[in-house]
């Protein structure tokens, strides 16, 4: 189990890294759309290809921050009955949910998009708007972020797994520090949470 704490720490971490990049890609984003906007109405001037690469970074950081968006907890939950059960049972839902509807959608999307960005890459294919971008690189998007959210599931369902082993702290609480102190957490608390364990 420590082996899988340790795997688990390492892709925190990493969603944790693309985190950081995602939240410039916000700023990039928003300053392409306002520079766009500004030439659009000042000069009379408009670019397919600068509203192509909106909508690029755009998915990027709907698809890339997925991953650290679950390690952070701050997917939207329908709680109504989840919420007031014991932090066990809503552990046992997590690993439910992770295994029978998270980790299968993340393998058959990855697996449905992988041929499509590798076609777009080999025909080099072009938007077919007036001035715009290639394609590839939005086709990529969806495999890597799905990835991404694929290794941070699999590092999700550790946790909780060590959590109902005495192993671990809940991860739900672990969910708003920062991913190294979490690791830690877990990590250094196995000895004495395991010895809590009736």
């Amino acid at each position: 189990m420590r082996a899988l704490l340790l795997f688990s720490g390492f892709v925190d971490r990493l969603s944790a890294q693309v985190g950081k990049w995602v939240y410039r890609l916000v700023l990039v984003t928003v300053l392409i759309s306002a520079f766009n906007a500004v030439i659009r109405k000042v000069f009379r001037y408009s670019s397919n290809g600068l509203l192509e690469i909106q909508w690029y970074l755009f998915a990027a950081v709907f698809l890339l921050g997925a991953g650290y968006t679950l390690m952070r907890n701050e997917h939207v939950r329908v709680d109504v009955l989840a919420g007031r059960l014991s932090a066990r049972a809503q552990a046992w839902i997590d690993i439910f949910g992770t295994v029978f509807f998270l980790l299968p959608m993340v393998v058959l999307i990855c697996w449905l998009s992988w041929p499509q960005f590798v076609e777009s890459f080999v025909r080099a294919e072009v938007s077919s708007n007036t001035g715009g971008l290639i394609v590839w690189p939005a086709r990529l998007l969806i495999p890597v972020g799905f990835f991404l959210l694929g290794l941070q599931a699999l590092s999700e369902l550790i946790k909780r797994i060590a959590y109902l082993r005495g192993m671990g702290p809940d991860p739900r609480d672990q969910a708003g520090r920062a991913p190294d102190a979490a690791a830690e957490g877990l990590a250094g608390q196995a000895p004495a949470a395991a010895g809590d364990v009736k």
